[in-house]
């Protein structure tokens, strides 16, 4: 059996998850970010999920998502509903998950040439 690694070329994908930080293809990311299969925005303004709202969701509209994947650290901790509102008024979906499974999530979708943006909290140092 012949076997070889697929290594995605044509977006940014993440390889690996730890609780203080997520390697986006070879580079550790150690505070907030935005993450689409084309750009990263790092030093997202976000430490928890409850300090998330209305005002967070321009940044993620920017990169003109048509789901928005938001990794919440070790667990799921949902935001306030105005964040939520924001993304749904502009028909946008949100799925809410710990950082590995939002991580999961989106290179799948990513690999399907999917409009995903993950939006992964970390903790402040």
């Amino acid at each position: 059996m012949d076997l070889s690694l697929d290594h995605p070329g044509q977006y940014l994908f993440v390889r690996r998850v730890s609780a203080s930080g997520i390697v986006v293809v070879d580079r550790e990311l150690t505070t907030s970010f935005l993450l689409s299969p084309d750009r990263v925005v790092e030093n997202w303004p976000v430490g928890a999920s409850t300090e998330l709202d209305a005002s967070h969701v321009d940044a993620i509209l920017e990169l003109k998502p048509e789901v928005v994947l938001l990794g919440t650290g070790e667990r799921q901790v949902f935001p306030a509903p105005a964040f939520m509102a924001g993304l749904l008024r502009k028909g946008v979906g949100v799925e809410v998950m710990d950082n590995a499974a939002a991580a999961r999530t989106y290179d799948l979708l990513a690999g399907e040439s999917r409009r995903v943006v993950g939006a992964f909290i970390l903790p402040n140092h």
